[in-house]
């Protein structure tokens, strides 16, 4: 399974958990290239799920992968729709060898780094899920918005 920037980098001895990770986080979009879709309620992941799966099959990113990119989408969509209000976007765009996405909301910022809870927690798994499959994570801030990204390597 593919390690999250934050355990990656730490396990290399580079960045610690949490800390931003500047190849995703500064990462320009080209409009012109990038598919965006919207959610409000809890009824839209699902087709969130297919936007994401088709978006990223249709860029390259190999089925296997697919997968692991809509579940990490599905996750942080469902922490907006638990924790924020207004729902938020998704935007998914390709740059050489590397699919990106940004998962954009109005909530607070996340931290990243956590370690995996307990079997028996009932919450609290998303974002390490997001860490854990994804290839680099990045929290960005701006203008009364969070922006999640992450990218995996096509």
């Amino acid at each position: 399974m593919a390690r999250g920037a934050a355990g990656r980098a730490a396990a290399s001895g580079g960045l610690m958990p949490g800390e931003r990770r500047d190849a995703v986080a500064e990462q320009n979009v080209s409009t012109d290239a990038a598919d965006t879709m919207t959610y409000q309620v809890a009824t839209d992941v699902r087709a969130l799920r297919a936007f994401v799966s088709a978006g990223a099959l249709a860029r390259g990113l190999p089925a296997e992968r697919v997968e692991l990119l809509t579940l990490a989408v599905s996750e942080l969509a469902t922490n907006t729709l638990q924790h924020t209000t207004g729902g938020g976007w998704v935007r998914l765009w390709v740059e050489p060898g590397q699919l990106f996405c940004d998962v954009v909301d109005h909530g607070p910022t996340r931290t990243f780094g956590r370690s995996m809870p307990a079997a028996d927690a009932v919450r609290g798994r998303g974002l390490a899920i997001v860490e854990q499959v994804c290839d680099e994570v990045a929290v960005l801030s701006r203008a009364g918005e969070t922006v999640v990204r992450i990218r995996l390597s096509l």
